[in-house]
């Protein structure tokens, strides 16, 4: 009786050791994304990588491309760099027509639209992992068309998704039928079965 006593403390140990191991590994991971919808939801906010097109009212000169740069910034004509990271192009259009009011024009019309947005990336369980073009209302399985389509071992209904929110970096698991956002790195994992 005792000799079975043994085996039953052993799987209670081991148990025990795989929780534990398993929630050490929880403490320095990402925050977990919230509903993936929410965080899709709002007024757009640039970021590293976006291009835009800016167009200033009888400016001929001012109007152009102009991408926001790895530090977050546009460098534009008569102002210099100003700031674009996690800004809304209704808050970028106010900050240049300030700058430019105070500089050489008087009451500059500024309208801002987002001509490329940055792209997403696709890794896993993909047939081309890489970094793809983001096209408005793009959700995970379209993202994951373009990347070449999921591989026979691939897990069709979730993927997982790192995200930045206000600088912040969140990860998490969403449908496939979710929406994506520019900068997204989508990851498809193998299915179980």
């Amino acid at each position: 009786m005792r000799h079975l006593a043994r085996p039953a403390i052993f799987l209670r140990l081991l148990l025990v050791g795989v929780l534990a191991v398993a929630l050490a590994g929880c403490g320095g991971e990402r925050p977990p994304l919230r509903i993936a919808s929410a965080t899709v939801e709002g007024p757009y906010r640039l970021d590293s990588g976006d291009v835009l097109r800016i167009i200033v009212f009888e400016q001929a000169s001012l109007t152009n491309t102009y991408r926001v740069d790895q530090a977050g910034f546009i460098t534009f004509p008569l102002v210099g760099e100003v700031p674009a990271r996690n800004v809304t192009t209704d808050e970028l259009e106010a900050a240049l027509e300030a700058r430019l009011g105070r500089t050489v024009l008087r009451k500059p019309d500024v309208t801002i639209e987002v001509a490329t947005y940055r792209p997403f990336f696709a890794l896993g369980e993909v047939g081309a992992p890489g970094q793809y073009d983001y096209v408005p209302a793009m959700t995970a399985e379209t993202a994951i068309a373009a990347a070449g389509g999921f591989t026979a071992r691939a897990n069709q209904r979730t993927v997982r998704v790192s995200r930045t929110i206000a600088g912040k970096l969140y990860e998490g698991r969403i449908a496939v039928t979710q929406p994506i956002r520019p900068g997204d790195t989508i990851y498809v994992s193998e299915r179980l079965f």
